[in-house]
């Protein structure tokens, strides 16, 4: 692959945290994974800010019990956004790891990043931030200072440009983040950066429950999904952006939550379809991020019932709401190996894939067997599509010279 990252310099790894570095696994696919993560380094928003508010910018500093953690406005954040443990032995892994050390450079360094999506047979990724941003500016949107937060978020915005986006323009899909809180100020730094190349923004799943307006306070929310309309910038929505499932006392929130992804995912994308924007907008584009896919075609028949047996939702729009949701919204997923044999119900131009890279979930630095595993029956022109080709076209990002598989194998 170009641009690769080998030769980025290597840290040592505790033997007793980390398995043995991996090999490089063969390609049979060529994959664009829609949802990695990063974890911001120390040194993200060092000389970033405007130098009357340089003191009060976001740092890393150690807690009483020797973790690394980021604080701001009077708040400490956990490192990462939810575990950042590829290659960690399974059995020292912990919701957070506690120092960068405990960390693979993949997770902080775009070199080693690189590295590793080259491992994994990643041609290109799309990377959310971790906490310090609360996955799609929460945190800076909610600062106490209106000028320190619309300071700090344009701020990570710089840093993801020029250290990950313009480092590795093939491999990186740029993402970016935009304030919540101000509408006017948020959809002008969606046009600044759509027009330095960034392709998607992060927005949160669910804005009411994080303190913000919901989606459907249109004089709110228009003036940002209208800049994203005007620059083909897409929206991404990410799972657990606006919290986690709500557990019940007693419950275990980790297990309980992680399993019922889909059904946040499922609420989220519920509500930025009735909230009419892509209706508003037409050439609008929302992805929906780390849900997986098991749920659309449910939503799909549910949207189709309402309509034609309740009388629900069409005369408002003169469009079907399930013929929107068919049109404006892309969905991605790990592997699924149930639900896709239900692509076609989905449309098979609207999947996407994501390694999750490194949080548990992800399949570093095995998804080239994952998806052997899970998709090896389903014709290479429908591999390529949902492996790389759609989000290729959805993010405007380019693809090898050679896309796989080939049509004479797998």
């Amino acid at each position: 692959m170009p641009e690769s990252g080998r030769g980025a310099a290597t840290a040592t790894l505790d033997p007793d945290l980390f398995l043995p570095e991996p090999a490089a696994r063969p390609v049979r696919y060529t994959i664009i994974s829609v949802d990695d993560h990063l974890c911001e380094p120390r040194h993200t928003f060092e000389g970033r800010l405007p130098a009357a508010l340089a003191e009060r910018a976001p740092r890393v500093v150690v807690d009483d019990a020797g973790h690394e953690v980021w604080e701001f406005d009077g708040q400490r954040f956990s490192q990462v956004g939810m575990n950042a443990v590829a290659g960690r032995r399974p059995e020292t892994v912990r919701l957070e790891p506690f120092r960068f050390d405990q960390m693979r450079p993949g997770c902080y360094d775009p070199a080693a990043r690189v590295s590793d999506m080259d491992l994994n047979g990643v041609w290109a990724a799309v990377n959310f931030p971790s906490m310090i941003t609360g996955f799609a500016g929460r945190v800076f949107s909610a600062c106490s200072d209106h000028a320190l937060g619309v300071a700090t978020m344009r701020a990570w915005n710089d840093w993801f440009h020029e250290e990950w986006a313009t480092a590795y323009p093939q491999r990186f899909i740029p993402l970016g983040i935009t304030h919540l809180a101000d509408p006017q100020a948020g959809a002008a730094e969606i046009r600044r950066n759509a027009a330095r190349g960034f392709r998607t923004v992060s927005l949160p799943e669910r804005p009411h429950l994080i303190g913000f307006p919901a989606l459907f306070d249109t004089e709110h929310w228009d003036p940002i999904i209208r800049a994203c309309a005007d620059t083909d910038t897409v929206i991404s929505v990410h799972v657990g952006s606006s919290g986690g499932y709500p557990s019940p006392p007693g419950a275990p929130a980790l297990q309980l939550g992680a399993t019922l992804f889909g059904q946040l995912s499922l609420a989220a994308c519920a509500e930025w379809l009735w909230s009419g924007v892509a209706v508003r907008y037409p050439t609008l584009r929302i992805a929906m991020s780390e849900g997986g896919i098991g749920w659309v075609p449910m939503l799909l028949d549910r949207l189709d019932n309402i309509v034609d047996r309740s009388g629900y939702g069409i005369s408002e729009w003169g469009i079907r709401p399930a013929d929107v949701l068919a049109r404006n919204f892309w969905f991605c997923t790990i592997d699924d190996p149930s639900t896709i044999d239900l692509r076609h119900r989905i449309g098979v131009e609207r999947i996407m894939l994501e390694t999750d890279y490194p949080h548990g979930d992800g399949t570093w630095p095995d998804t080239q067997s994952v998806i052997a595993a899970a998709w090896g029956h389903i014709p290479p022109r429908e591999l390529r599509r949902m492996c790389s080709e759609n989000a290729a076209e959805l993010f405007r990002h380019p693809l090898p010279d050679v896309v796989l598989p080939l049509d004479d194998g797998r």
